[in-house]
Order: structure tokens, then C-alpha cells, then sequence
């Protein structure tokens, strides 16, 4: 029988990750309402906003003044989106609003230049740069891989690249490494030897950084991934209340793994989380009437499972 951690921490990526895929721009006290929620519902790990363009993802402008109108509590770790030096010249402007940064880039060439315009070499020179000065800063420093389990433009991505920048990342000062499947390609079969590759690489001994995974359930394996991942004795997620993201390049990849499904899931098989799921669940409700339009989260629709019978 399989052995699954005992407890598994989430970082909710919502408020950046799903906000920055909406077509309209949510109110600025919307977003601290919702994160307030999401406080409450008992999230340690929330990613708030990011430090890009307000010209490119206008969704995301307001995210200093988002930061600085909420009350964080000291057992709460907020972070944010760095893309680049100059957004994180920007992001510590507000420094005390945020103690965490992630960075990102792609495992794929071509992803990656439709992504942020830039090589995969070039990507990294300038995040080792960021990692540096955000390690000064005393920051922790988390980087994502996107398309590590696949590339829509480039088909299968070899693991062996994957770990490559990992390492690198890893030598630059992240003490958490993220493993994106950006557009939902990656099978539980898959996802089981990619991270027995990935722990005993990067891990050896249970010393090393931290390994995040991040499905999508644009092709609805993302609970299936998930639960190969666990498999595998990863025991920390990013997942996003209602379902809400996606990916802008290319179009129809649809949005991350719904927190509250994978919540649910873990609750059932007995991992616990320390996060309420009815309170988690008032937060995608109230999301889904801020937007006016119905949700992908499963929970949204059935509701919690009742062991009870007390239902109709």
C-alpha cells in the first residue's frame, strides 16, 4: 500500500495566478475581501499578487495597494510574482507587506519566449540576478517551472531539462522549487516518475529544496496528478479557489486545480491540511458572484461530501 504524507501545506495562487486571467479587472477591496476569506478559511500560503507591467496584465496594478490594505497574520506567508529585476524593484517598495517571491520561467524555448520574451538562458541569467538581491532582503525565494510535464508548442519536455534549471535555481537561493504542468498535458504515470526523479535528485537524503507541484485541470487529470505526486511523498501544492486560471499562451488552457476540490480530497483520504473547507468554500462562492459567472470547481456544484445521509 502506498504511503502518503500525513499533512500536505497549499499555497493558494488565486489572487494572482486567477485574478491575472480574468477579462474584466476586479476592485481593488474585492480582492482583500476575498483574501480575507481565504485568511480565514486557514491558508498560510496565499500568493497575492505580482510585480509586473500594469500595461500587460492590467489585472494586477492595484497590487501594492492590495498588499498594503491587508492585516497579515504572523502565521500567514504572503508572496508575490516577480518577473524580473525591475519588478522587484518595485515589489520591495512595499517590502513589509510580503516576506516570500517566486519567479518563474519555462522548460520549453518556445513557451518561454511567448511567454516573457526571452530565452530559457536568458530567463535564468536575469533570475539569478533577482534570487541574489531578494536573498539580501531576506526574502525566501520560490521558483516555478512551467511546462515541465509538456509543451503545447513543443510536445514532450525531457525531464533531464527540467532538472537542469532546477539546479540552477536551486544554486541561486530558491528554497522551494515549483513544478508547473501550465497547460494540464501531464499523466499520473507520468507525474509518479517525474517526481521519483526529481526527489532523488534534488533531495537525496530528505535534504534539499522544497518541491511544489502545480497541476491544471485543463484536460481534468489534475486530481489524478495530484494524487500520483502524493505517491511519491510530495506533500506540498499550489491550487486556486473556484478553479479560477489558466494560462495566456496558448489559448484554451484553462484554469489551476480547484483548491477546495484537492482540500476535499485530502480530507477524505486523511491528510490533513489545517484548512476549513466551508469556510474555504464561502471564498470560491463569494469569487464566483464577485465574477457573475459560474465556476469549474467541483465542490461549487456538489458540495462537500455528508457522511451523515443529512442530505435530500
Amino acid at each position: 500500500m502506498t504511503a502518503y504524507p500525513e499533512r500536505v501545506r497549499i499555497r493558494e495562487v488565486g489572487p494572482r495566478d486567477g485574478f491575472q486571467n480574468e477579462p474584466e479587472v476586479i476592485a481593488t477591496a474585492d480582492k482583500v475581501r476575498l483574501i480575507e476569506l481565504l485568511i480565514a478559511a486557514g491558508l498560510k500560503r496565499i500568493e497575492v499578487t505580482s510585480f509586473v507591467r500594469p500595461d500587460v496584465i492590467p489585472q494586477l496594478a492595484d497590487g501594492a495597494e492590495v498588499l498594503a490594505s491587508l492585516d497579515r497574520p504572523d502565521d500567514v506567508a504572503f508572496s508575490v510574482l516577480v518577473p524580473n529585476e525591475r519588478g522587484l524593484e518595485i515589489a520591495l517598495r512595499g517590502r513589509d507587506g510580503f516576506d516570500e517571491i517566486s519567479v518563474f520561467l519555462s522548460a520549453s524555448e518556445t513557451h518561454n519566449r511567448r511567454n516573457v520574451n526571452r530565452s530559457i538562458a536568458e530567463s535564468l541569467e536575469g533570475l539569478e540576478r533577482v534570487l541574489a538581491t531578494a536573498g539580501a532582503e531576506g526574502l525566501r525565494c520560490e521558483g516555478v517551472i512551467a511546462t515541465s510535464f509538456g509543451c503545447p508548442y513543443e510536445g514532450e519536455v525531457q525531464p533531464g531539462r527540467v532538472l537542469e534549471i532546477a539546479e540552477r535555481l536551486a544554486a541561486a537561493g530558491c528554497a522551494e522549487i515549483g513544478f508547473g504542468d501550465t497547460t494540464g498535458m501531464a499523466n499520473p504515470l507520468q507525474v509518479d516518475g517525474f517526481f521519483a526523479g526529481m526527489r532523488s535528485a534534488l533531495r537525496p537524503g530528505g535534504e534539499g529544496p522544497e518541491l511544489t507541484a502545480h497541476f491544471h485541470n485543463t484536460r481534468g487529470q489534475g486530481i489524478a496528478n495530484a494524487v500520483a505526486a502524493l505517491g511519491r511523498g510530495i506533500d506540498s501544492f499550489e491550487a486556486s479557489f473556484g478553479e479560477l486560471g489558466g494560462c495566456p499562451v496558448p489559448s484554451g488552457s484553462t484554469g489551476n486545480v480547484a483548491t477546495e476540490d484537492l482540500v476535499s480530497m485530502l480530507h477524505e483520504m486523511g491528510i490533513a491540511t489545517g484548512i476549513d473547507l466551508d469556510g474555504l468554500l464561502a471564498a470560491s462562492r463569494a469569487v464566483q458572484d464577485v465574477l457573475g459567472r459560474p465556476l469549474g470547481s467541483h465542490l461549487l456544484t456538489a458540495g462537500p461530501i455528508d457522511w451523515a445521509g443529512g442530505g435530500a
